[in-house]
């Protein structure tokens, strides 16, 4: 019998794929530009709806004659830096600008200890046109009386500059620190925003809809300057423990329900509380809580 040589296999090389060069890659980050549209279009709903409708108007003002007026009967009152000789709860009363200034020099810090420049400019950027830009939108957006209001409910004071420096800081903050511990920080300034938003809305110094206002409007900055970095620079997804969300989310409500509950209406407290549970919700949501999208890898046609 007549012996025939089997015919040689190709090697097998480590690496090699049944791939082409130009064949999609398995992972690709992309950076949607949705989320930052979403937010905004959220800012303008909550403007119009609140404030250029006549029964939005009349609901918020309603809190207003819900218990006495004033900030006297909230419970977080003793922290809030109105009472004589109270040391304010940051950035409550005369604290707001330490508060900001502290914190951009945080962000600036951080950004030349991490040596992470784009990501440092992202943050800047969120802080100022945050903050900054409530100061433009409370002087030009009109706020047109519609239902005959007592004149001390005219004042504009849409978004609120001082839920504004909370969520902006904590936004910020997320961009510059190193993703271990990017959740953590999200905590930490998720709680801080559920307490300031609560008790900004229960003290009288702010409407429901001005405190919502100014977390959409962090977070649609957030979200345009997320889109903007270069692809190297931009935020990944974010990994922490199942149970981090929920804890944190279940701590915030709780934050949120202590701080905005007053001692003569229940209906403002709880009404404080929710509006400042939902801006807690929005700024986790848009720090860590989207996770980055991937292009799936397309199978090339068996031939």
């Amino acid at each position: 019998m007549t012996q025939h040589d089997s015919p040689a296999l190709p090697a097998h090389r480590p690496g090699a794929s049944g791939q082409s060069p130009d064949a999609p890659s398995l992972s690709r980050t992309t950076r949607p530009w949705m989320p930052a549209l979403l937010y905004t279009l959220g800012f303008l709903t909550v403007y119009l709806l609140a404030i250029c409708t006549p029964w939005g108007q009349r609901a918020e003002n309603a809190l207003f004659g819900l218990g006495k007026q004033g900030g006297e009967e909230a419970w977080i009152y003793p922290l809030s830096g109105a009472a004589y000789g109270s040391t304010p709860l940051p950035p409550l009363e005369l604290s707001a600008k330490p508060t900001l200034m502290v914190g951009l020099a945080v962000i600036v810090v951080l950004t030349l200890v991490r040596r992470c420049w784009w990501q440092g400019c992202a943050a800047l950027g969120v802080v100022i046109l945050t903050t900054g830009g409530k100061e433009v939108l409370k002087s030009t957006l009109p706020r047109p009386d519609l239902v005959g209001a007592p004149e001390n409910l005219l004042d504009q004071g849409f978004p609120s500059g001082h839920t504004a420096i909370p969520a902006a800081l904590t936004l910020a903050a997320v961009l510059v620190v190193s993703p271990r511990i990017r959740p953590y920080i999200a905590t930490a300034g998720v709680l801080w925003l559920a307490c300031i938003a609560a008790a900004s809305a229960t003290m009288g110094g702010h409407r429901p809809s001005e405190v919502l206002g100014a977390t959409l409007l962090a977070c649609a900055w957030y979200g345009l300057a997320t889109w903007l970095l270069p692809p190297a620079a931009a935020p990944g997804a974010t990994r922490s423990t199942r149970a981090l969300p929920v804890i944190t989310l279940t701590v915030a409500l709780v934050i949120a329900l202590v701080s905005g509950a007053r001692n003569d209406t229940l209906t403002r407290s709880l009404v404080s509380a929710a509006t400042a549970f939902i801006c807690a919700a929005l700024v986790w949501y848009a720090a860590v809580g989207r996770p980055a999208h991937t292009a799936r890898r397309t199978r090339p046609a068996l031939r």
